[in-house]
């Protein structure tokens, strides 16, 4: 049965007295490959003296540029959107037969497209003692590919407790590993880096994620909504796959999109810049069922 829901996210960033802002980057919009249908959207920025153009970066995503006029100590940025959700199967894909057993290998030309998410970033001692298991022979040749896919995100859910973690940007995989604890956004890039080392294109995604209360044992107490971020693996056939190593679970209708990109830099909802000073950044998050 299809949801229909009314979300509202705010940020604030408070400083200690009025500022000069530096030119704002915004990626919270949906984007048009997003599985839920989005009927309505709107983005609102204050103060109100800016100028915002919306373009397409290089990743495809769709990003307001906000340029400011006056000094303020006060910068708003508020999203509302309705979207449907409707129940989907997140296996419902068919995989192209040579790629269905690991290891395998893309095809030059799409290897080529996918170049910039197929080169590892980070190559720690912990890391690679984490992939052991998934490089030997035994393991990896003796699983088909979303078996083993799967199997990788379910063990990172596992090994590496969520966090609520406020600190600016995502960080290293060592200390991700080290700490056994992580945001989504940590959880998220280290499974890109995973993957890729395994020799699976991978990209980084933060989007929303709505959790309806259910029947299931995972279940939220309450109707909820969160800014989030998991990994995107493509499988030649079924495309990219959505895998959230935060549940251990596959991206489904919950899950919206908003940018994506091959560096997690590229991919964060808002980046800017401001004069030295003070700040205090609060945000909110809230969805509720409409008739």
């Amino acid at each position: 049965m299809t949801v229909r829901v009314h979300l509202q996210h705010g940020t604030r960033y408070r400083y200690d007295r009025p500022v000069a802002l530096g030119p704002h980057e915004i990626r919270l919009e949906p984007l048009p490959a997003c599985r839920t249908p989005v009927s309505s959207y709107t983005l609102s920025v204050r103060p109100a003296r800016h100028a915002m153009n919306w373009y397409y970066d290089a990743a495809g995503n769709h990003v307001a540029r906000v340029l400011f006029q006056e000094k303020t100590p006060l910068l708003e940025i508020d999203v509302d959107l309705t979207a449907d959700l409707k129940p989907v199967n997140p296996f419902d894909f068919l995989i192209e037969p040579a790629v269905e057993r690991y290891p395998f290998g893309y095809d030059d030309p799409v290897r080529r497209d996918l170049s910039p998410y197929l080169a590892p970033v980070e190559s720690g001692e912990r890391l690679r003692r984490w992939l052991t298991d998934f490089l030997a022979p035994e393991t990896a040749g003796g699983r088909g590919t979303v078996d083993l896919l799967v199997r990788i995100n379910q063990r990172l859910s596992q090994d590496i407790a969520y966090v609520t973690r406020l600190e600016h940007g995502v960080q290293p995989c060592e200390d991700t590993l080290r700490l056994r604890s992580g945001s989504c956004r940590d959880s998220g890039w280290l499974l890109v880096q995973l993957l890729r080392h395994l020799g699976f294109a991978a990209r980084f995604v933060s989007g929303y994620l709505i959790q309806l209360v259910g029947d299931g044992p995972d279940a939220p107490a309450t109707d909820r909504a969160d800014l989030h971020a998991w990994a995107d693996v493509y499988v030649p056939g079924a495309g990219w796959i959505g895998f959230d190593p935060t549940s251990g679970l596959l991206a489904a209708e919950g899950h919206i999109p908003l940018a994506r990109s091959s560096t997690h830099e590229l991919a964060a909802p808002v980046t800017g810049s401001v004069e030295p000073c003070h700040s205090e950044m609060e945000a909110s998050a809230s969805v509720r069922r409409l008739p």
